[in-house]
């Protein structure tokens, strides 16, 4: 693991960034009433946030600590989000520091307008320089979507499958859960949030040109 992550632990300014970021993210409409779950990394662990807590009024105090594989930590009786152990299936690849889950129109639209392909295919689009090893909009980036399950265990591991058949390839940094919503991540929260302004905005052109060509 790299010392970017192994010997720093988010402390209260990272964890006020967070909060910042949730706040952002519900007033863009990307995050709904109670809706979405946010994370980042900790040396030992990470933060993620509270289960049923309107994001308008997220804080600090609604982030959680929990274990490598997304246990509650002793003594804590708040209930952490019912995805954790996606975000811990996410955290197991060394270079993600930070995951952001959102409700948003655009991505709950194209996860169910694209299910049927099983992929959301963005091509063309200079916005692709958004994302590492794009330089330059000839470029073909395809976004998964996998069926939404409310057995947490099944899908985290359905993800895991995944990244573990892309990796040392090229991949999307983020996927789709059909009637969902989107996953993204970065190697710091900051190109999370990058990451995740890039595929709102490649997912509404998207959408919006299937409607104008009658898909």
């Amino acid at each position: 693991m790299t010392s970017e992550f192994s010997e720093r632990h988010p402390g209260p300014t990272e964890c006020a960034e967070l909060v910042d970021v949730v706040r952002a993210l519900h007033a863009q409409g990307w995050a709904p009433a109670t809706s979405s779950n946010f994370s980042v990394r900790a040396a030992s662990g990470f933060f993620i946030s509270e289960s049923g807590v309107d994001k308008a009024c997220f804080g600090r105090e609604h982030l959680l600590r929990v274990t490598h594989d997304g246990s509650a930590m002793p003594g804590e009786t708040r209930r952490r989000s019912a995805e954790t152990l996606l975000h811990a299936a996410l955290y197991a690849m060394e270079d993600v520091g930070a995951v952001l889950h959102t409700h948003s129109v655009n991505a709950t639209v194209c996860s169910r307008l694209f299910a049927p392909a099983g992929v959301v295919t963005l091509e063309g689009y200079e916005l692709l320089k958004a994302f590492a090893g794009f330089e330059t909009h000839e470029a073909r980036l395809s976004v998964p979507i996998f069926p939404n399950s409310q057995d947490m265990a099944q899908l985290s591991a359905t993800i895991s499958e995944w990244l573990r058949s892309t990796r040392g390839h090229p991949h999307a940094p983020g996927f789709l859960l059909s009637g969902h919503g989107l996953y993204t991540w970065g190697r710091t929260l900051l190109e999370a949030k990058k990451h995740l302004e890039a595929f709102e905005s490649l997912f509404e052109c998207e959408w919006k040109l299937a409607t104008v060509r009658g898909k």
